[in-house]
Order: C-alpha cells, then structure tokens, then sequence
C-alpha cells in the first residue's frame, strides 16, 4: 500500500514535467515547420521571380523565340490554387500562411510573364496563350466558387481545393518535361536555364518537408513528383552545358552557292574567249592594213 502511495505520488509530481515536455516537442514542431515554411517561401521566391532573365532578353530582342507559355500558365494556375487553399477560407485560421505570402506574390509575377510573353508573341501564339491563361482562371474561379457555397467545412474544403491544388502543381512541376524533351534532342540548355532547374528543386523539397511536418498529404504529395523531376533537370544541365550546337546549312543553299560558282567560272570563260576572238581580229586588220 505504501509503494502505490509513492507510485502515486510521483505521478502527481512528474505529471506537470510529462506535460511540459509534450508542449514543448509540439510547438517545436511548429516552431521547425514555419521556420521550414519561410525556407521554402525564400526558394519559391527564386523560382518564380527566375525566369526575369528570360524575359529581359525577350523584351530585348522583342522575340519570345522558342520559349513556351505552358510553364508560365500552369505556374499561374498553382499559385492560384495555392494561395486560395492558405486562406482562411479552406484552411483552419491561418495555419498555412506562408503559402499565402509567395503564392500571392507567384500570381503577380507568372501573370507579368504571361503578359508579355502575349505581347511580344506571334500573332498565333497570342491567341493560345491568352485563351489558355483565361480558361484556367475562369476554372479556378469555379473551383474557388464551389468550395465556398457548396461545402461548409474545412476539412471538405481544404480536400476539393487541394485536390485539383495538388492536380496542377504537379502538372506545373511536369511542364519542364517538353524543355527536358528538347534538351536531349538538341543537346543544348539554351531554353533551360540553370537557375530555374535549381530553385525547382529547392523549393519542392522544402515545400515536401514542410507537408510531412504539418502531416498534410496535399501539400506533400506534389512535392514528391516535383522533387525529382528538379533533380533531373539538374542532371540533364550538367551533361549538356558545355556542348554547343551548329546548325548545318540547308542543302538548297550549298546547290546555289555551288550553281553561283559554276555559273561566275562560265562567265569568265567566256569573256576569255570573247578578249581572245577581239585581239585576233585587231591582228588580221592591223595585217590587211600594213599590206
């Protein structure tokens, strides 16, 4: 009886330390998971604001040559989602508010990309930039739409926005495959700058630890397709930036300038001639004169 006293006893007396200790590996696991959260915010900082560079050189060279819109849409829509599925509107409070701050400041920037990339386009390229670009907006605006009035939880919430969310992120991860597809055909990564493969990479890794910290599938599971797909983007980088490709000449040209060299040596084969026939006819009339 007495040892059930002191068991109890102790019980009592480490009972404030036992739930001490839990408090402080809880909140130290949010403490890590915002700390985490702020990482990631800094590498999707990069990553969004990479392809700068890209659009400097289109407004300078007034060309958007053969860079792609889909990376920048599909980027776009992401944001959207995102930025959307952080709210207080499906997320619990403000839970998720890093997600807010970069995908609020992904939007302006892909939306400026998109902008004008359609300006410097051709005229056929406009045309499917910009109804791709509004029909995902208007796509979102459905989904947005739904999650508000439909359902009236965040748990059915958070699962609809997330969902399509974790739909278009991986799809925005994927879009790098056609540039990866053109890499390995032309052997060059002029279309595929280093910077953007990189920050890829960091930011789907950071975005995937800080889903595992907080247990949220939806933020994690895009980020273990996108991870990846960022490291093999870095692998293709280092086995092709240092090869330089030349295109060859089409094969007309080299007929005609052949045909030109061949038609310049007639020509002065004839006027041989023609300078030859001339001085022998001046000697037969300077003979027939002096005679």
């Amino acid at each position: 009886m007495y040892i059930l006293q002191a068991q109890t006893h102790i019980l009592l007396f480490l009972t404030p330390f036992i739930t001490l200790k839990k408090i402080l590996q809880e909140n130290m696991i949010v403490i890590l998971r915002m700390a985490v959260g702020l990482m990631g915010n800094a590498a999707s900082f990069l990553l969004y604001a990479a392809p700068i560079s890209t659009f400097a050189r289109v407004i300078r060279k007034k060309s958007t040559e053969e860079f792609s819109y889909v990376p920048y849409t599909i980027a776009l829509l992401n944001c959207l989602f995102y930025t959307w599925y952080g709210l207080p509107v499906v997320s619990y409070k403000w839970e998720n508010f890093p997600m807010i701050t970069i995908n609020g400041l992904g939007i302006f920037l892909e939306f400026s990309f998109i902008v004008i990339f359609i300006w410097f386009a051709s005229p056929k390229q406009k045309w499917k930039a910009g109804i791709m670009t509004t029909a995902l907006i208007i796509f979102f605006s459905i989904i947005a739409l739904i999650s508000t009035y439909k359902f009236h939880d965040h748990k059915t919430r958070k699962q609809l926005v997330g969902g399509v969310g974790l739909i278009a992120s991986v799809a925005m991860y994927a879009s790098p495959l056609v540039v990866m597809k053109k890499v390995i055909q032309t052997k060059s990564v002029e279309f595929m700058p280093f910077s953007l493969s990189l920050f890829s990479f960091l930011a789907s890794g950071l975005w995937m630890a800080y889903g595992l910290l907080g247990r949220d599938l939806l933020i994690t599971a895009p980020n273990l397709v996108g991870a990846p797909l960022g490291a093999l983007q870095l692998v293709l980088y280092c086995k092709y930036r240092n090869r330089i490709t030349v295109e060859p000449k089409p094969a007309q040209e080299w007929d005609v300038e052949k045909a030109d060299l061949k038609t310049s040596k007639q020509h002065l084969q004839i006027s041989e001639v023609v300078a030859t026939d001339k001085n022998i006819n001046e000697k037969k009339s300077s003979q027939k004169i002096n005679s």
